[in-house]
């Protein structure tokens, strides 16, 4: 029973330690909670693959590292004549395709796979 006193410690003594014994269990609770919660926050690149390598610096999915410099490039950039000669041409195209699907659609025969007119 609860109201027989049988222990011959006081009563405080008592409380004081089943308090520090409530205040040991929540904190082995809140401290499993948190290791249990702080898995939750590894970093993805950081997870192992299966049959990924271990090696960090080698990139197997084909994009450069944060601070790694891509090659330089074995072609050279267009001239500034050549490239006003390719918008030129891109321009004539997208015209001609414009002309085209105006005729067809006052002709009336628009089909689906016809382009449609470009605003400019």
């Amino acid at each position: 029973m609860r109201g027989d006193v049988t222990s011959s410690e006081p009563i405080d003594a008592r409380r004081s330690r089943r308090c520090r014994a409530a205040a040991v269990a929540l904190l082995l609770v809140g401290l499993g909670a948190g290791l249990s919660l702080g898995g939750c926050s590894i970093p993805v690149s950081d997870m192992p693959l299966l049959g990924a390598s271990d090696d960090k610096d080698k990139d197997s999915n084909g994009y450069l590292a944060v601070n790694a410099l891509p090659a330089g490039r074995e072609e050279k950039a267009l001239e500034p004549g050549e490239r006003t000669k390719l918008e030129g041409e891109l321009i004539a195209a997208r015209e001609r395709q414009t002309a085209a699907a105006a005729a067809a659609a006052t002709a009336g025969s628009v089909t689906a796979n016809a382009a449609p007119a470009i605003a400019k």
